[in-house]
């Protein structure tokens, strides 16, 4: 019995990094590739969506069971722990990737999209503030944003299926 309720769950990739690190490429790229639902949670906080509002909204496209992807809004510890509790809910199994760039490569593309120094500097303090690695317990699988998508989806793939195995 407890191997059907494994197979009848559905899976939520949750991704997450410093802002230009490559996760909205990767994240993009990956879900069409995969013929995967891709949300960005991001751009409904840019559209002064409360969290009380997203979470309502996540929980709706929850209701469709199918694979999908989540990017934003998961920032902090907090943040992901109260998405991934949400996932677990609705009888999903959330996978955490996290995108890493170097922080030199990262104001390199803030400047080249801000035109400006100053404001990349400033884009960049403001949007990593608060922004907190994950933990072990979390157990992300790590991807580089510089590495090629083919790469990184070699990897997210291993990731996912030693997660798989390892439960």
């Amino acid at each position: 019995m407890e191997g059907n309720k494994k197979m009848n769950k559905s899976r939520a990739l949750l991704i997450f990094g410093a802002p230009c690190s490559g996760k909205t490429t990767f994240a993009e790229k990956f879900a069409q590739k995969f013929g995967l639902a891709y949300y960005d949670l991001g751009e409904l906080m840019k559209e002064e969506f409360t969290r009380e509002g997203i979470l309502r909204v996540l929980e709706l496209i929850l209701r469709t069971r199918q694979t999908i992807i989540i990017e934003g809004g998961l920032d902090t510890e907090n943040d992901r722990t109260e998405i991934r509790n949400l996932l677990r809910k609705h009888n999903y199994e959330p996978s955490l990737i996290w995108v890493q760039t170097d922080v030199a490569t990262i104001r390199m593309r803030l400047k080249s999209k801000f035109h400006s120094v100053a404001k990349a500097k400033e884009f960049f303090d403001t949007a990593t503030s608060e922004m907190e690695a994950p933990t072990d317990f979390e157990r992300p699988i790590i991807l580089s944003g510089k590495h090629t998508f083919e790469t990184q989806t070699k990897h997210a793939i291993t990731g996912l299926a030693d997660l798989v195995e390892s439960k």
